[in-house]
């Protein structure tokens, strides 16, 4: 029932649809919820989950958001007016979209609560992590977060592998089960992780992780280097502008057999010099766990030129990213039969489209193709606007911190 309640606001009558394109292109639509994001899907089920125990429980939280685009919208869409929760959501002041923006701040609900900061991604999760960090103060006004950090997202996001392979497998008639082929465009790191448990859960999925020009993921699955290569880049894909990617933590635990104490002393290493060479053990173990590929602002455009052309397809620019990688990658591998006969085979290959063009409208410009906006996109440019400023200098986490004792006064 909570399910069926979360996606009763889906646009598309199966929630998500694959289009199978050109040149083996698959591409997994997740993007059909309110905000035309992935994230709608996992938050949708989340907003639910917690007003489901809140009303139990007779208890009220207080959700810190910090968004890079996406995520901040659909938190918001997913508790909006829910009276057991306020959210507080953090956005770096003109580093999104108008459109991503414009979705935040035309939210005009008593328990929504916006701060456009000027500041980039990373910048805006550090009043997050202090306010966090103040055991007292979060126990006290129940603080949680609904970033790809919140289990439950992960959980849901589980299911997205899950649904890809089924859609593309082949067959599954065979023994062993055949290989699909999943490309995940990630910032956070949040649905690779997803598919690294689908995958432990015995999922016969190949994975690959694809990033834009902030490419740490890429480089500590390629070298083992998961450090901070100067200061956040804006690009295209705004909502992988990621340079610290929490949910690695998550995958590292898992290739170490669980070793809690072994990842909290290398997290700590980075925490503490924003530098760390993976040990080799558990790089090898990354390596053949995933495939990784970065792709720049002009292999953006160049994907989602040639997707159109040969699909009048219009792709996002995160979703381009994973285009690139297939556009780029040649299929591989070769099948055996009786021991003599060889010929070259392909898995299915799988490409997350994690948002809609309709939300980057500057990217598909830039791609010289012509936006198209559906008719609750254009709304957003006529509404009422509401947010509050965060200016640089300002002490954001006490700013914040105000903020919350106000409205706990008030309930």
């Amino acid at each position: 029932e909570l399910i069926d309640k979360a996606f009763s606001r889906f646009r598309h009558k199966d929630v998500v649809h694959l289009s199978r394109l050109k040149d083996g292109l698959n591409v997994l639509e997740l993007w059909h919820g309110v905000t035309h994001a992935f994230k709608d899907l996992s938050l949708s089920c989340t907003g639910q989950f917690l007003q489901y125990f809140l009303e139990k429980k007779q208890k009220h939280v207080t959700i810190l958001v910090g968004t890079s685009g996406d995520t901040g919208s659909s938190a918001i869409e997913s508790v909006r007016g829910l009276k057991n929760m306020d959210i507080f959501v953090l956005l770096p002041k003109g580093l999104c979209t108008q459109i991503q923006e414009l979705q935040m701040t035309t939210v005009i609900e008593d328990n929504v609560h916006v701060f456009a900061a000027q500041g980039n991604s990373d910048e805006i999760d550090e009043p997050i992590k202090e306010l966090f960090a103040d055991v007292d103060f979060a126990r006290k006004y129940n603080l949680m977060s609904l970033n790809s950090v919140n289990w439950s997202r992960i959980m849901v996001q589980i299911a997205h592998h899950f649904y890809a392979y089924f859609q593309c497998a082949p067959s599954l008639e065979t023994t062993p089960l055949p290989e699909v082929e999943i490309v995940v465009p990630t910032g956070g790191g949040g649905n690779i992780t997803a598919g690294c448990i689908a995958q432990k859960m015995g999922l016969p999925i190949r994975l690959v992780a694809v990033v834009n020009s902030n490419d740490i993921i890429h480089r500590t699955v390629q070298r083992g280097d998961f450090s901070l290569s100067g200061g956040v880049k804006a690009t295209l894909a705004p909502a992988m502008d990621i340079q610290e990617p929490y949910n690695v933590e998550r995958i590292l635990w898992l290739l170490s057999g669980s070793d809690s104490s072994r990842v909290k002393k290398l997290m700590e290493q980075f925490s503490a010099s924003k530098s760390l060479q993976l040990p080799e053990d558990l790089h090898r173990k990354l390596y053949e766990t995933l495939r990784s590929c970065s792709a720049s602002d002009e292999d953006i455009t160049l994907a989602m030129q040639r997707c159109w052309e040969e699909n009048h397809y219009l792709l996002c620019p995160h979703s381009a990213v994973a285009a690139h990688y297939h556009y780029s990658q040649p299929h591989g591998g070769f099948v055996h039969i009786k021991g003599f006969l060889s010929f070259p085979f392909s898995p299915p290959r799988c490409c997350l489209a994690s948002a809609s063009a309709a939300k980057f409208q500057d990217a598909v410009l830039r791609a010289g193709l012509v936006p198209q906006l559906p008719p609750e996109i254009s709304a957003l440019m006529k509404m009422e606007t509401r947010s509050t400023p965060l200016e640089k200098g300002q002490n954001w986490t006490q700013v914040i911190r105000e903020w919350i004792e106000a409205m706990a006064q008030q309930q």
